[in-house]
């Protein structure tokens, strides 16, 4: 019997990763099925209410609320709102890794940008869900059909929470950005390209990008758990091909910074190079050492990746041609 290969934790070669790799072969039908999942999930009002006030800071209000998923399930979020929003605010939805959240991530809110974190269905501890919370079993939920994978849902509910977030802050149309990593990354690039009320996107180490490649290699993320599924129930791969941030990312025609590692023991860096790879808007690149590791130099690489999405984020207009 085959050997399993072994978790990857080689350092890539970044003249390799730089190298554009083979598009992916991408479902004749993506389009249609993510316009017409937009449409069902994307447009319209969404209803929301306020579950309790959290400390303030000295810049923002912050709170919680329940927003109805496209799920069809109550889903949390957390709001940062600023004390002074000024004539201009900035919008910002945040996504989130696998670990899901429990709070808003206050440093990725500048004094003038009113933030939305909203939680994937399943992974609120708070909040009853059909989806699973462990990634191990998240990442599976649904595979078997394109219209019942939770990544589909977790798509959505991102131009579901920048719905909320313009009903509370109206005045932010037209400057609203996306920043999300890992999960979030590769979620965001899967949402994004249906949604035209967003300006800019940061997407650090994005998961998710050119599976036939992501699956050739053994991890320690969510990724194992599908190259094992696979292994079993081998009639499921199609349903990937529709949730390939790689795929998606072709159709991202907003300024995109992408952060990618060339090592990566979760999130294979070559997939990460492939959201990259596969922008044709407006895009930057910065190059991580290492991603989704513990330690010092993972939280000094971390640190590095998230100023360079905010700086991105308020670059002038003028800088991103």
């Amino acid at each position: 019997m085959p050997q399993d290969p072994p978790v990857e934790l080689t350092e890539y070669s970044l003249s390799a990763l730089l190298t554009p790799p083979a598009s992916p072969v991408e479902p004749d039908d993506f389009d249609d099925f993510w316009r017409a999942t937009f449409e069902e999930f994307g447009t319209g009002p969404v209803s929301w209410e306020l579950t309790r006030d959290l400390a303030p800071t000295a810049t923002h209000r912050v709170s919680e609320i329940r927003f109805h998923s496209s799920a069809g399930e109550a889903a949390a979020a957390y709001v940062v709102l600023p004390h002074t929003l000024g004539s201009a605010p900035r919008g910002l939805v945040v996504g989130h890794g696998y670990g899901g959240r429990t709070a808003p991530d206050l440093d990725r809110a500048p004094d003038d940008t009113a933030a939305i974190f909203p939680v994937a269905p399943g992974t609120h501890a708070g909040t009853a869900s059909r989806f699973p919370a462990l990634p191990d079993e998240h990442v599976l939920a649904g595979i078997a059909h394109r219209d019942t994978y939770s990544h589909r849902f977790s798509a959505a509910d991102i131009w579901r929470a920048a719905t909320v977030l313009l009903e509370m802050v109206p005045a932010a149309a037209g400057a609203l950005d996306f920043s999300g990593g890992s999960f979030g990354g590769g979620i965001g690039a899967m949402a994004l390209p249906w949604d035209a009320r967003f300006r800019r996107a940061v997407l650090d180490v994005p998961s998710f990008g050119d599976h036939d490649v992501r699956l050739t290699r053994k991890c320690t993320g969510s990724g194992e758990a599908v190259r094992q599924h696979l292994q079993r129930h081998p009639e499921d791969r199609p349903v990937l091909d529709y949730f390939d941030a790689a795929i998606a990312a072709r159709r991202l025609r907003i300024p995109v910074h992408v952060t990618a590692a060339v090592q990566d023991p979760a999130v294979d860096p070559r997939g990460q190079f492939a959201v990259y790879h596969a922008l044709t808007g407006p895009r930057r690149l910065s190059v991580r050492a290492a991603g989704h590791l513990p330690g010092e130099i993972g939280e000094l690489s971390d640190r590095l990746a998230l100023q360079a999405g905010i700086d991105f984020l308020a670059l002038p207009d003028e800088r991103l041609a």
